[in-house]
């Protein structure tokens, strides 16, 4: 199949159709609008469910309801919406059924902007919803990784019963670029052995609930989930390396704070400055064996995020001290320039860094210095 130019969103919206995609249920939120746009048209055409819902709180029941039928499922929403999907996400949780949600993030907190951001990676890594639970999440840095990674979600929800977020910002939800999009693919009614969806006379009746009131069978659903989870983060760690093989330095970003530190990367490599690049995009689990290992081999770390460094704590637990991370990023919407990343390139590798100083503070004050 040849490359179409496709924008971020409407092929998100196309590649979820082509991998299953039977009901969809949103609320439209700059930037993420042309998916929900996008499926109205689309679904209806297939014969397939499409509901704007009242709200986000009514969009993710929507899911949650749907998903229970074994059916392939999504929602869409950008940061504010996602927060008010969270009691959602945490029943689907609790009910272990697979669903997959998208989050175009934008600038924040509160109401904030609609500019470009990476500020919600804690909610979706490390938060979230109540309860003893994780998220696969993906992080895409291009539009055809955005295509790939949408099929892959709804088979690694149905495979693991659980929910699968990608998460991207603004940037690669409104960007165009070449990309080829995947074969449409036939519905496929799984025969799930949990699915509520009709026992037609031919067994005994299902039951999903998320509810445990003995706190017994809450602690042994939860080490389920626990279980689980573990066997993921053997098998579903996903991450792209650039220039490693004789990198002293390595930088470490996903999404388009990684896009432009790979510009970055080879400007440096111009220079003949030995840096690399790990881009992770499975943000959740997170690739930490990966950057672990490259510890013995590199002189320090560079974390660029569009946020105040909250992957930062990640990289930090990965090295556990051994070697400097350093910190650069940007928030509120604001993109960082590749000149700006290739300006903390030379600063690293020019200067005496410590594997014992606080990177995060250390960027505030210089980010301080600047105003």
């Amino acid at each position: 199949m040849t490359r179409e130019l496709w924008k971020g969103n409407e092929a998100i919206a196309e590649a979820a159709v082509r991998a299953g995609l039977e009901a969809y249920f949103g609320y439209p939120i700059t930037p993420q609008t042309e998916i929900l746009e996008y499926l109205s048209r689309r679904m209806p055409e297939l014969g397939r469910a499409f509901v704007q819902a009242e709200s986000e709180l009514g969009a993710i029941n929507m899911v949650y309801g749907a998903a229970c039928t074994g059916v392939r499922v999504m929602s869409s929403s950008s940061s504010p919406g996602m927060s008010l999907m969270m009691e959602g996400m945490s029943y689907i949780a609790g009910t272990e059924i697979p669903a997959v949600l998208v989050n175009v993030m934008r600038g924040g907190p509160g109401l904030g902007n609609i500019a470009p951001a990476q500020g919600d990676y804690n909610q979706a890594v490390h938060g979230g919803g109540h309860g003893d639970y994780h998220n696969i999440v993906l992080a895409p840095a291009s539009i055809q990784e955005a295509i790939d990674l949408t099929a892959l979600s709804f088979d690694l929800a149905e495979k693991y019963r659980m929910i699968c977020m990608i998460i991207l910002d603004g940037s690669i939800g409104q960007m165009m670029e070449p990309a080829q999009m995947l074969d449409m693919r036939p519905i496929q009614r799984k025969d799930w052995d949990w699915a509520t969806n009709g026992k037609m006379g031919k067994r005994e009746r299902r039951v999903l609930s998320s509810i445990y009131l003995d706190p017994a069978q809450e602690e042994k659903m939860n080490l389920r989930l626990l279980s689980r989870w573990k066997t993921i983060q053997r098998e579903e760690v996903r991450y792209k390396e650039y220039f490693l093989d004789d990198a002293e330095f390595v930088i470490v970003g996903f999404g388009t704070a990684g896009r432009v530190a790979l510009s970055a990367v080879r400007q440096a490599r111009e220079k003949g400055i030995k840096v690399g690049l790990l881009r992770p995009i499975t943000v959740s689990p997170f690739p930490a064996e990966a950057i672990e290992q490259l510890v013995g081999r590199v002189s320090g770390f560079l974390v660029t995020e569009m946020n105040s460094g909250q992957m930062l704590e990640d990289v930090r637990l990965a090295v556990k001290g051994r070697v400097p991370v350093e910190f650069y990023g940007r928030m509120g919407g604001v993109v960082p320039f590749t000149e700006e990343i290739m300006h903390e390139i030379e600063r690293i590798t020019t200067s005496k860094l410590s594997a014992t100083s606080n990177p995060r503070e250390e960027w505030y004050e210089r980010m301080v210095g600047m105003r």
